[in-house]
């Protein structure tokens, strides 16, 4: 009976949220690199962005999107949202101790490993920047690096709009980051879940000597190695399902995810703008399969 009642919980999906488009990054590695898991991804468009927000509604917000995912019976929760991340994640695990949860931070770690010029550039937003959170990853991995910080307003609110190329993108690109090609960095994080989709645009912006680093893939292989560690993979056999939620307009979602993906008519169910959720209770199948509480599960 247990063995049965931990496959109910291993079949439940993975859940992912952001403030609109850009968790999306995350979804598409997720999908590539997991692609026999069920995933439920939730768009907090009502609020979009998130990276200019008071931090104490940033974790509101992230707590009401995480209760709204594991009342959905998500098993595990990826926070697609660097600034729900450096804001929200550590109250999180604690409001919701038996739900396993996977953050992304900006990836200082890689750049200040790979870098040759021993300077590095961090294109992000005000919330990301400001945190407490990132002031400890320059203390643990950049100790010997130079990091150029950039707050890059617009570019959030232009990929929601579908905006992901054109003269107005190229010139705001430069603006915020020829001063960071000029000082001498070889790699540029990209500090925002939704800055990879104007990866083309950036590259050509910076030039072929700067390596872009996108956090996507590590966020992957951490979520594989959580339900690893925990025997939460998938087990039934069948397709796995993708389903789509946002706060905001269902159909101009719905344009964006063939835009950004390629999906080809999806269906986006709408949810209403998101209020706090009290509870921390799990899922019932989960709860009664005895999976532990999780204290990090940072990548």
């Amino acid at each position: 009976m247990m063995h049965r009642k931990a496959e109910v919980c291993s079949s439940r999906p993975i859940g992912v949220f952001d403030s609109g488009l850009g968790g999306l990054s995350i979804w598409r590695a997720l999908r590539a690199r997991l692609p026999h898991e069920h995933l439920l991804y939730l768009a907090d468009q009502a609020h979009v962005p998130y990276g200019s927000r008071p931090p104490a509604q940033v974790e509101r917000l992230s707590r009401a999107a995480a209760g709204w995912l594991i009342g959905q019976g998500c098993k595990l929760v990826v926070v697609a949202c660097n600034t729900a991340t450096a804001v929200a994640l550590d109250s999180l695990r604690a409001g919701f101790p038996h739900i396993p949860f996977v953050g992304l931070e900006p990836a200082i770690k890689p750049a200040g490993e790979r870098t040759r010029t021993g300077r590095v550039g961090v294109m992000a937003t005000p919330g990301t920047l400001a945190a407490a959170r990132f002031d400890r990853l320059l203390e643990r991995f950049a100790e010997d690096v130079t990091v150029y910080t950039r707050v890059c307003p617009g570019l959030v609110e232009a990929v929601e709009a579908g905006c992901l190329d054109g003269p107005e993108i190229s010139a705001r690109l430069r603006a915020y980051l020829n001063p960071l090609v000029e000082a001498g960095i070889d790699h540029l994080v990209l500090g925002c879940t939704h800055y990879p989709f104007l990866a083309p645009v950036i590259q050509e912006v910076v030039g072929p000597r700067v390596t872009l680093i996108d956090p996507a893939p590590a966020v992957a292989r951490q979520v594989d190695r959580v339900l690893a560690s925990r025997r939460m993979h998938r087990l039934d056999a069948g397709p796995a399902d993708d389903r789509f939620a946002t706060t905001g307009v269902a159909s101009s979602f719905a344009l964006r995810l063939t835009q950004l993906l390629g999906i080809d008519r999806p269906f986006v169910e709408h949810v209403e703008p998101l209020r706090l959720v009290e509870t921390s209770e799990p899922p019932r199948a989960c709860r009664s399969a005895g999976l532990p509480s999780v204290s990090g599960e940072d990548i």
